[in-house]
């Protein structure tokens, strides 16, 4: 989170790749799944008193994450729901384009979309700076920006498991 991999994906672009960029996907995966999501966090919301809907009825992404950051388990149940839709989502880009990259902080829970990478560009950046983005660009609070990082510690030891060639960029 907030290491800068918009940025070296942008640049990727300039080169002509086509840059994807999961948090999209995971978007659009929620809202296809809206239902299911509701059924299996609706008690869980109702009971920390958070209404998962906006005003237009879509889910209201930012109080789901507060039920999903705030235990391992309740992540971990959101994304059996929502990552095999991005796997098919990614598959079909991936066939369509010549040169891709996938700017997605835990492609590694994903090992049928890992294996077919041929290089894992891996963006970091100090955790001081990565605080003050994340606090600027999305406003969330200091306890959520910490809960977050907790959930993507030891990132870069979990790419290495895969045997695919790391490019680590400091940013």
């Amino acid at each position: 989170m907030a290491s800068g991999k918009n940025y070296v994906c942008s640049q990727f672009e300039k080169k002509g790749w086509f840059s994807v960029d999961a948090d999209i996907l995971v978007h659009q995966a929620i809202e296809q799944s809206s239902q299911v999501i509701l059924d299996t966090f609706n008690d869980i919301a109702h009971a920390k008193k958070i209404n998962l809907l906006n005003e237009d009825g879509k889910i209201n992404r930012r109080e789901l994450g507060k039920i999903l950051f705030s235990a391992p388990e309740l992540l971990e149940k959101q994304e059996k729901i929502v990552y095999p839709v991005i796997t098919k989502m990614l598959q079909k880009i991936i066939f369509e384009h010549n040169k891709v990259i996938l700017n997605a902080t835990v492609l590694y829970k994903t090992p049928e979309l890992l294996k077919m990478c041929e290089v894992i560009v891996f963006v970091q950046s100090n955790t001081i700076k990565r605080f003050f983005r994340a606090r600027h660009r999305d406003l969330l609070s200091y306890k959520q920006i910490l809960r977050r990082f907790k959930t993507q510690k030891n990132l870069l030891k979990e790419y290495k498991k895969f045997g695919i060639p790391i490019f680590i960029v400091n940013n």
